[in-house]
């Protein structure tokens, strides 16, 4: 492993439109991975729009990876149904965090960079990545693969050790 960046501390927020599994809707959650880390939200019942907010925390080490979601349909008496996957390239979020070390702003809000959607990403639409009182944060869309339908709402920060990306 290599070494320790900081922890990157993930919100799923809610997810829209997402795809029927069951007879009527869904019981959806999402599992996400970075690397050999996996963290899970809870299921929420009968909701093709679920809000979770629930915070997931990562260590983010070097190289830094991509943050992989699968959203899934909880099922009682069988394996539960894939709901889609989608991903996030953390790179973008490092490089901002490195560019706010070098212009050593530690207070206020400033915008770092932009990423727009593109073949290499999941996208829905631009995504600001800002400097918030120290805090390199990233809020995102995402849309689903492999699905008729569906997004999910990410907000990333990344909390960084003692001496920050190099």
């Amino acid at each position: 492993m290599g070494e320790l960046l900081g922890l990157l501390k993930v919100v799923v927020v809610q997810g829209k439109r997402l795809v029927i599994r069951d007879f009527k809707s869904s019981d959806p959650y999402v599992i996400a991975k970075l690397g050999d880390q996996v963290a899970k939200t809870k299921v929420i019942n009968s909701c093709l729009n679920p809000v979770w907010n629930e915070e997931l925390t990562f260590s983010l080490t070097e190289p830094v990876g991509v943050l992989n979601l699968e959203v899934f349909d909880k099922d009682r008496f069988k394996a539960d149904d894939k709901m889609g996957h989608a991903y996030l390239n953390l790179q973008p979020l490092v490089s901002a965090a490195r560019l706010s070390h070098a212009l050593r702003v530690s207070s206020g809000e400033m915008t770092l960079r932009k990423v727009v959607p593109d073949t290499d990403n999941c996208l829905v639409r631009e995504s600001s990545i800002s400097l918030i009182n120290g805090e390199v944060v990233q809020s995102v869309w995402l849309r689903l693969c492999a699905v008729e339908s569906g997004e999910i709402e990410l907000k990333v920060r990344l909390i960084e050790t003692r001496d920050g990306p190099s």
